[in-house]
């Protein structure tokens, strides 16, 4: 009876520090990307969006393949894969500018970052989920989820903080940390992760269209063709949509509405929104009760989903209503921002485990991928279509209409809970 639990800690540990790496690497650039982009990179804004819809069109491309290697070599490897690809991109990404490669550099490098990143999404938390059944964890796994976000939120904290402080000394240094960290979670997963509850089988390039289409077919089945899951990915494309861009956009929108150059306050931001997004994590479990009291995840996410657009568009009233620029403006701007962080904490665990509920262990790290290939795909529209109307009307008007997509994802979440309410009751019967 010990051994169980035992396990499930080293399980659990295992998670807790790989999300806290991970997140720490890829957040130390995240609130300067931007600024970089535009001010050492000599970029626009557009083709900033043009730049990172580039890498989400990468990701798009490497989903499905990358899914193989995790259902078939093994979680672990496409992990370890995944951090030593990061490693090289993101050192290319920052020499860019130096070796005069220009905007065709920057774009090189997002396919490579979005290479790399697919070979992580959707791989840990299957590796967890299998791993924790394999040991028998008898516990909700959103609280597991919960765990993961808050230690990613921590590894973003301090990430964001460090970024700014790094990229106050010169924009290239952030970049130059990330390398390292991300070193170290290679390091760690080496050390800590293991393919439990997961029987790893031969993959050779000879067998790798087969295996891709079997695959495929599968993950179709319990994806697409799943009357629940089915609604979750096209609200995945609604939500890319938008967030990607916003994400971006609000770094110089920021110091628009500032009206002052202050890029350390980027980072400050950045590492508020992580603890913003902790405490949401947090109460996770008094928002999703188990028993009688537990409520219906769909309506919750249904719920955050609408809460998200309302942000969306107060954001962008700020902007519009703003005469002059000045700290009151920015400081409104950013607490809706904060507001936006704290629901996203919530809502994350209680997808994640709300889809891993409908998707079995064989075809996980698949659906979740088809799951990150449809947000993949909205943000790709998204990013260029919302950089051009900023550019072409204002940054406001853009999140007025990326929130409007936000707010869509909505109906969502509410088609998905009808059959799942449906296959509940008869799991009960």
């Amino acid at each position: 009876m010990n051994q169980p639990a035992h396990s499930s800690r080293k399980v659990i540990g295992g998670y807790l520090t790989l999300s806290a790496l991970f997140t720490l690497a890829a957040s130390v650039v995240w609130a300067i990307n931007t600024i970089f982009l535009l001010r050492v990179g000599g970029l626009s804004l557009f083709q900033v969006m043009i730049v990172n819809s580039v890498f989400t069109v990468g990701q798009m491309i490497f989903e499905v393949p990358t899914g193989v290697v995790a259902d078939t070599i093994g979680r672990r490897a496409s992990i370890l894969l995944a951090m030593l690809t990061l490693m090289l991109a993101t050192l290319f990404y920052v020499y860019t500018p130096a070796l005069g490669l220009g905007m065709w550099g920057f774009l090189a490098a997002s396919v490579a970052l979005g290479l790399g990143y697919t070979f992580q999404t959707g791989t840990v938390e299957a590796w967890v989920v299998d791993a924790l059944d394999a040991v028998g964890w008898q516990r909700p796994k959103e609280r597991v989820f919960a765990w993961g976000q808050i230690a990613a939120g921590g590894g973003m904290l301090i990430g964001s903080l460090l970024g700014c402080i790094l990229g106050q000394l010169g924009l290239a240094w952030p970049y130059i940390a990330r390398t390292g960290l991300f070193a170290s979670a290679f390091m760690a997963a080496l050390v800590m992760v293991r393919d439990v509850g997961f029987v790893p089988r031969p993959l050779r390039l000879s067998s790798f269209g087969r295996e891709a289409k079997k695959i495929m077919r599968v993950g179709v089945r319990f994806g697409w063709r799943s009357p629940v899951v089915r609604p979750l990915l096209f609200a995945s494309a609604l939500s890319g949509v938008f967030f990607m861009y916003a994400f971006y956009a609000w770094q110089p929108y920021v110091l628009q509405l500032l009206g002052r150059d202050h890029v350390w306050l980027l980072g400050v931001v950045q590492a508020l929104f992580s603890l913003m997004g902790i405490v949401g994590n947090a109460v996770v479990g008094r928002v999703m009760r188990e028993g009688s009291r537990r409520r219906d995840a769909p309506k919750v996410l249904a719920g955050a989903a609408w809460m998200q657009a309302l942000l969306a568009g107060g954001i962008a009233a700020v902007g519009l209503v703003s005469s002059a620029s000045g700290y009151g403006p920015a400081a409104l701007a950013i607490g809706l921002w904060l507001v936006w962080g704290l629901i996203f904490g919530v809502a994350g665990p209680i997808r994640m485990s709300y889809i891993n509920e409908h998707i079995p262990s064989a075809q996980r790290a698949t659906v979740l991928s088809l799951d990150a290939f449809f947000v993949d795909a909205g943000s790709a529209a998204g990013q260029p279509a919302l950089g051009w109307v900023s550019e072409r009307a204002s940054i406001p008007v853009a999140w007025l209409i990326g929130g409007a997509f936000v707010g869509g994802a909505s109906f969502l979440y509410q088609k998905s809970g009808r059959p799942a309410l449906s296959e509940r009751g008869r799991r009960t019967a």
